[in-house]
């Protein structure tokens, strides 16, 4: 796969709230292309609002930031091309009943649609056919993917893929797009020590290959970019969020209410 261009991603002062006050507020960062971002912060902490702000997703009502050079919210539909989503809750999910094949198919034929040129269309299907497999091929080596691997090779249900293994399918299924950017929600949730440092690695890998990396966890590596969301004075950022019992998903939910993105 050709290395991306990463997206530099910065915010200043950025808030966004819903119907139940501010889901964050005050955050402030900075990094370069290609950077490993770490969002950390107990549940109910505006993660996830920020990770869905800062590609484009949510409307932030406080404050601004930049992802690739463009400016949100104002910017928000450029950044949505070139920032994907791997695994979030309730906004990019995999489809237990899909098998891996019948994912990396609806994939490359939604990249097919809203990237191709018209020329590209007149091309052979047989053509067309090998350059959309060695996409494929390409994303899953990216992601660590081996499909032979797993139980029924590409025909295994996603109901049978292990945490770690739905991981990498989500993260191959938004490299198929080569974005500047993808965004991870709760990286580290229910994986072993063993599997935590196996898909920080992953990340860590796929920032090294140019990709910029944002991704929401409970504890961050010491080497990425760490953005807090509830604390006031962090490495990086500064942030006065509500911290009261809240849940992400209700987070979410309240935030796309206020401010009709998805």
């Amino acid at each position: 796969m050709d290395s991306p261009h990463g997206a530099a991603v910065a915010a200043e002062n950025l808030g966004l709230k819903g119907p139940r006050g501010w889901a964050f507020r005050g955050v402030t960062f900075s990094a370069g292309p290609g950077s490993l971002i770490a969002v950390e912060g107990p549940s109910g902490s505006g993660r996830t609002c920020l990770l869905l702000a800062l590609t484009g997703r949510m409307r932030s009502i406080e404050g601004h930031a930049e992802t690739g050079g463009l400016r949100l919210p104002r910017r928000a539909a450029a950044v949505r091309r070139i920032a994907a989503l791997g695994p979030v809750p309730g906004v990019s999910e995999l489809d237990p009943a899909f098998t891996v094949a019948e994912h990396l198919r609806e994939r490359v034929l939604l990249q097919r649609r809203y990237d191709g040129s018209p020329r590209a269309l007149l091309r052979p299907r047989r053509e067309r056919a090998a350059t959309a497999r060695a996409r494929i091929d390409a994303a899953l080596e990216a992601a660590g993917l081996d499909p032979a691997t797993l139980p029924k090779a590409e025909r295994t249900s996603v109901r049978d893929l292990e945490r770690l293994e739905a991981l990498r399918l989500s993260l191959a299924l938004a490299l198929i797009g080569r974005p500047a950017l993808i965004a991870v929600d709760d990286a580290d949730l229910k994986l072993s020590a063993a599997e935590r440092a196996e898909a920080w690695e992953l990340l860590r890998s796929l920032a090294a290959g140019g990709t910029t990396v944002l991704a929401v966890c409970s504890e961050a590596p010491e080497d990425a970019v760490t953005v807090r969301t509830d604390t006031h004075s962090t490495t990086g950022t500064t942030d006065t969020t509500d911290t009261t019992d809240t849940t992400d998903d209700e987070r979410t939910a309240d935030a796309f209410a206020e401010t009709g993105h998805s």
